[in-house]
């Protein structure tokens, strides 16, 4: 069991923004440098009695944005898109937390 734990690890231990999106790039003369949030998990399980076992896992790729060199500094430039869609539940959670605020006044 251990053998094939610690094979599992090797494999997937060098997981992340490179592997999503490769290496940095130059274009035009600036580096850029991809930057997202790398997320995944594994899990299993099974029965003693009827020998039965199972497993499963699953991930996701969030790209936040790149950073790219301007006049030898970094900048980082986010993606917009998936800034607003992060947002998206914190704006709806403030949105109930502010009605049920007012309701909770008018009572």
């Amino acid at each position: 069991m251990s053998d094939s734990f610690s094979s599992f690890v090797d494999t997937f231990k060098n997981i992340g923004v490179a592997k999503a999106y490769g290496p940095a790039v130059q274009v035009g003369g600036e580096e850029i440098v991809p930057v997202a949030l790398v997320s995944f998990g594994f899990g299993g399980g099974g029965e003693a009695g009827d020998g039965a076992s199972g497993g499963g896992g699953g991930g996701m790729v969030l790209p936040l944005g790149v950073y790219r060199t301007v006049g030898g500094r970094a900048a980082f430039r986010p993606n917009t898109v998936v800034t607003l869609m992060c947002l998206v539940p914190v704006i709806l959670a403030a949105g109930a937390a502010g009605a049920r605020a007012i309701r909770a006044a008018r009572s």
